[in-house]
């Protein structure tokens, strides 16, 4: 039923929080009291009573009234703004703009009929002045001028419309999804690394012809085991995990004596002896034994020239590094969950942390010194994915969000929500709802904050990579929130400001030459999908998902322009597990099927039938094969190929065979979640030197490619 309290229903819209929603079933769903209080009470707000309700919204009503100015503006280049300021009633007002890279350009008052009112005992009233819409793109500062006293506040002027980068040069792109801590090499230390990263963009770009690499979220894990298996768990979007580093890549270790170079070498075979059994990914004592070695080489210190470097990188970086790198260190003394430390070390700007950070300067400028050898490391490989011709690169995924118990959630405080987790509304595939266990941002706070921490994390993400996919680009738009102990049914959609950090991502890419893709599967109000196109935003197309109402396959010439077309993703079983119906037998073994194994058979099975007629009758699949699962495979792929869609993607597993998903939902160790290496259609781990001369993958590139034959040597 609607809310029983209407002030408490005006509070929720001020605040963002929807008190109805659509569910998956097509029924409209109202948001209970205790929800909403719940909700606002992890943004600081008291609404537990009615008087308590009613000074909240007055407050909130108030609060622009007390700026000058809005605390930061964001606008479309090319489109003229109106911005309205508050100065002392019947008083005076100027605005001008302090470009970013310097000059100055004034705005125009325009009229306005708001009615000046009593805020605090002070008559006060709204100007309004139109910003010109030829501003340069960038950060710029509004400036206003009034009786009271001179006021500053963030503008952003973002691109109207992003679309591809130049290095496109108008060419359709294709290129390889992969989970890099999955694709071992010879060398590696039992897991994919940067070094990896670097060479597979050399072979799919310079043998297959690829444009880019799609990785797995690289953000930080926590600094001590156990480790987050999760990539989309992470303790840091903004920095990189250190356990992708290859230590014997590291300049320092060229100069290390014989001895200590002797010791790595020996840590090295002595974890690839341990690990030998195991037919998983072993984070912790992956990490174990690397972050030894590491320690080695940090102690050889620096040469003049590349202290200068380090400094360099440590000034760009600011304090959120220093902060960063402390969390890693107190870590180490309190345990992975600050929230648990004692109360004196729970904010980084304590005189505890301080003193903290003077006694272990050693410790944490060698938690620094990982992020900038990581950040080396992944420039490296990003620079070797250019050398192979490749058009994008490097494309990064940014995953959803941190948990409470972060690295993030203790740098930046209350610029997330107290009390709140993250997750998703009961659909088709999860009827209880989903609760990822992440902490969510404070739409106000960030707009206080200029948006500053999104700002610094997308600039982080990009620096060395030609694209970046937004994990649940919904997440820019509304999150479903979780009040801490109700189930995920209990929850609400809270908006955020979508022209604002859509904005700042487009900005962000433009500058870094950079294409965006948004992941825009699942739960997608209509009208989003337009508005991503409209700014040249990409959207996600996966085969597997695009059904008609007929329940059969949407043509490719249904699919979009502007959308990575693929067959599956990350979320999904490889295509020949998928038509293989590994994953059903998986879900029954693990108890997680909703329907009994025949039902979930049978529908799979009509569902594939409705596939293999399609391709067949495209010509994408010859008659003989239908029953043939790795010419399923092609066929599907030639089916996307077929589309409009200008970038193309297809999975590494997909090129190798492999039938193991790396996620399955429901289980955190019932199934070796995101730690299955890249292995081959017999379920036996293969390493990056055999996918080098995979003759299935060099099939798949072919069909990517539009060649009749397998591609060899480069266009």
């Amino acid at each position: 039923m609607p809310l029983t309290n209407p002030v408490l229903a005006r509070l929720a819209d001020a605040f963002g929080i929807s008190t109805e929603f659509w569910d998956w079933k097509g029924r409209l769903t109202h948001v209970d009291d205790a929800t909403v209080i719940g909700i606002l009470a992890g943004m600081g707000v008291d609404a537990t009573t009615d008087a308590g309700a009613q000074d909240a919204l007055t407050e909130r009503e108030l609060r622009p009234w007390r700026r000058g100015l809005p605390a930061c503006t964001v606008m479309r280049q090319g489109t003229p703004l109106r911005l309205g300021v508050h100065v002392p009633g019947g008083t005076p007002a100027a605005v001008h703009i302090r470009l970013e890279e310097g000059g100055r350009r004034e705005a125009v008052q325009v009229d306005n009929e708001v009615a000046d009112r009593d805020v605090d005992g002070v008559w006060t009233g709204e100007a309004t002045f139109e910003l010109p819409g030829d501003l340069p793109l960038g950060y710029h500062r509004v400036h206003l001028e009034s009786e009271a006293g001179d006021a500053e506040a963030t503008l952003v002027v973002t691109p109207a419309f992003l679309g591809f980068p130049a290095s496109m040069d108008g060419h359709r792109i294709w290129g390889y999804a992969t989970q890099l801590y999955s694709v071992r090499s010879q060398e590696s230390w039992g897991m994919g690394d940067l070094a990896d990263l670097a060479d597979l963009a050399t072979w799919s770009g310079t043998q297959h012809f690829a444009d880019y690499l799609l990785v797995n979220p690289l953000h930080a894990a926590q600094p001590v085991p156990p480790l987050e298996p999760s990539p989309y768990l992470p303790s840091s979007r903004r920095y990189v995990n250190p356990l992708y580093i290859r230590p014997e890549l590291i300049p320092e270790y060229a100069t290390l004596p014989e001895h200590k170079r002797a010791r790595i070498d020996k840590l090295h075979r002595e974890l690839s002896r341990f690990l030998a059994p195991s037919d998983q990914i072993e984070r912790d004592p992956i990490w174990e034994a690397k972050l030894d070695a590491l320690r080695i080489v940090y102690d050889q210190g620096l040469t003049e020239v590349r202290t200068m470097a380090k400094e360099n990188f440590v000034r760009g970086e600011g304090r959120m590094l220093s902060q960063f790198a402390t969390w890693c260190a107190l870590v180490g003394e309190f345990g992975t969950n600050w929230r648990d430390w004692p109360v004196e070390y729970q904010r980084p700007s304590s005189p505890d942390v301080s003193a903290f950070a003077a006694k272990n300067a050693r410790e944490i400028d060698f938690y620094v010194w990982l992020q900038w050898v990581a950040d080396n490391q992944l420039r490296e490989a990003q620079s070797a994915a250019r050398a192979a011709n490749m058009r994008v690169g490097i494309m990064n995924d940014l995953a959803v969000g941190v948990s409470g118990s972060s690295a993030e959630a203790w740098v930046l405080g209350d610029a997330f929500a107290q009390g709140i987790g993250v997750g998703a509304p009961p659909d088709h595939y999860n009827q209880l709802g989903q609760d990822w266990g992440q902490a969510p941002w404070r739409p106000d706070r960030l707009e206080e904050l200029s948006y500053q921490p999104f700002r610094a994390m997308v600039k982080g993400i990009l620096r060395h990579s030609g694209g970046i996919r937004v994990d649940h680009i919904m997440g820019l738009f509304r999150l479903w929130w979780i009040p801490r102990g109700m189930a995920p049914t209990k929850g609400a959609y809270v908006r955020y400001n979508h022209d604002a950090m859509v904005g700042i991502l487009m900005l962000e890419a433009q500058r870094a030459g950079a294409l965006v893709v948004g992941e825009d599967l699942g739960t997608v109000e209509p009208w989003v999908r337009d508005y991503l196109r409209d700014r040249g935003v990409l959207g996600t197309s996966v085969a597997w998902f695009e059904m008609g109402g007929d329940e059969r396959p949407v043509p490719p010439e249904g699919y979009r322009e502007y959308a990575m077309a693929s067959v599956t993703t990350h979320d999904m079983p490889p295509t020949a597990g998928y038509l293989a119906m590994d994953h059903i037998k998986l879900q029954d073994r693990l108890g997680l099927l909703t329907e009994g194994i025949a039902e979930e058979t049978a529908l799979a099975e009509r569902t594939f039938a409705t596939w293999r007629e399609a391709l067949i009758a495209r010509g994408f699949l010859a008659p003989e094969h239908a029953e043939d699962i790795d010419e399923q495979v092609l066929a599907m792929h030639r089916w996307i190929v077929a589309s409009p869609a200008r970038v193309l993607n297809a999975a590494l597993t997909d090129a190798v065979g492999d039938h193991r998903t790396q996620n399955q939902p429901g289980t955190v160790d019932e199934y070796p979640n995101w730690r299955v290496p890249l292995s081959g259609p017999d379920g036996e781990p293969i390493t990056l030197e055999d996918v080098y001369v995979s003759a299935r993958a060099a099939k798949l590139a072919a069909v990517m490619n539009g060649f009749g034959v397998e591609s060899v040597g480069r266009r």
